[in-house]
């Protein structure tokens, strides 16, 4: 063989190793692509995504949206996310490549990620029903029970696993204080009085609260939930994650309230809501996670399963503030629930704090 056709085949050889290595090794990023819409006051799959049992609702014309954002590539994933994959979604106006850190925690799989996205979801759905129906006035009970202690905090030897706090300096823990919040508006160093549920029987305990970076402590970890005065079942398929509970939220007060919310028109968004209902603008962060052919997690703003637009006419973004997504107040909200609904101005809803 001439020394020329020994250096094509070596050159031909390197040339496919190289082709081989570019698309069978998966490079460390992921890309988001838009995912599916859902709206949460319309049926899905022949049921109700939000279903109300043991309370009167109202019809609730239009759109509220929940919007996700589907993801390519991530550890195990077949066939693997290459080199030209990315390159083609980096060059996409519709689609983002981001380190896969960013969704995948190192030394987590994917079926772990899945499993979490999955709790954080019924997690956000019980969010979602107990900040709806505290901005309604609609009374349940808020129990904040006590996981365990850490060792060398106040709290340690003086508060057991399974106590329940029911006041923080008598102020009773309800959905707009928790007790967290409660302890946290003390100053480093504090005296405060706890009562305790214990066995049935109510305890008064007494601590001083420690700094913690900074934050006053007590040393506790502290499990949230909620006995509520009816049902609300959330029906959502295979979608996870925490960042559709200011949807789920809306549509709950908006199945509950004889005015309508949407107006009749089309409103999508994103945010993981807490019980007061201040969104968490890391949660709108966070697109939820849809598992199998819309499998989604987190995104860097409101998309749509259309390409990028959150909807024709309305969009509930999250930011900081003290609004919800804004319509001009109806006298029939103020008039049988006493209470205004959220409010909007212009184009773009802005969805920060429920009122």
């Amino acid at each position: 063989m001439s020394r020329r056709a020994v250096t094509l085949l070596i050159a031909g050889i390197g040339a496919v190793a190289c082709l081989v290595i570019v698309f069978a090794v998966p490079v460390p990023y992921v890309a988001l692509i838009p995912g599916p819409t859902y709206n949460t006051l319309g049926p899905l799959d022949g049921k109700p995504v939000v279903q109300i049992s043991g309370h009167r609702t109202y019809t609730a014309p239009g759109h509220l949206n929940m919007v996700t954002v589907s993801y390519i590539g991530g550890p195990g994933a077949n066939p693997p996310f290459n080199i030209f994959a990315a390159i083609q979604a980096w060059l996409s106006p519709h689609e983002a490549v981001v380190p896969q850190e960013e969704l995948f925690p190192p030394g987590q799989t994917q079926q772990q990620v899945v499993k979490q996205d999955s709790e954080q979801m019924v997690n956000s759905q019980q969010s979602a029903q107990a900040a709806a129906l505290c901005q309604l006035g609609i009374k349940f009970t808020t129990i904040d029970t006590i996981a365990g202690t850490i060792k060398g905090m106040p709290a340690a030897g003086r508060l057991h696993r399974g106590d329940i706090i029911t006041a923080v300096a008598g102020r009773p823990v309800t959905c707009r204080s928790s007790a967290a919040s409660m302890i946290r508006s003390r100053p480093v160093g504090h005296r405060v009085v706890l009562t305790i549920r214990r066995d049935g029987k109510i305890h008064a305990i007494a601590l001083r609260t420690a700094s913690y970076k900074g934050e006053p402590v007590i040393g506790v970890n502290v499990v949230e939930s909620f006995a509520f005065p009816f049902k609300v079942k959330i029906n959502i398929g295979n979608v996870g994650g925490p960042s559709a509970g200011m949807m789920f939220a809306l549509a709950i007060i908006d199945k509950l309230t004889p005015a309508n919310l949407t107006g009749g028109r089309f409103v999508a968004g994103t945010g993981e809501i807490e019980v007061n209902g201040t969104v968490d603008p890391r949660g709108s962060c966070r697109a939820a996670r849809g598992q199998g052919d819309h499998a989604s997690r987190r995104h860097r703003g409101p998309e749509s399963a259309q390409g990028g637009q959150a909807g024709p006419e309305l969009l509930a973004s999250c930011r900081r503030g003290n609004c919800g997504a804004r319509r001009p107040a109806r006298p029939g909200w103020a008039r049988d629930d006493a209470r205004k609904p959220p409010r909007c101005a212009g184009t773009t809803c802005v969805a920060g704090k429920l009122p």
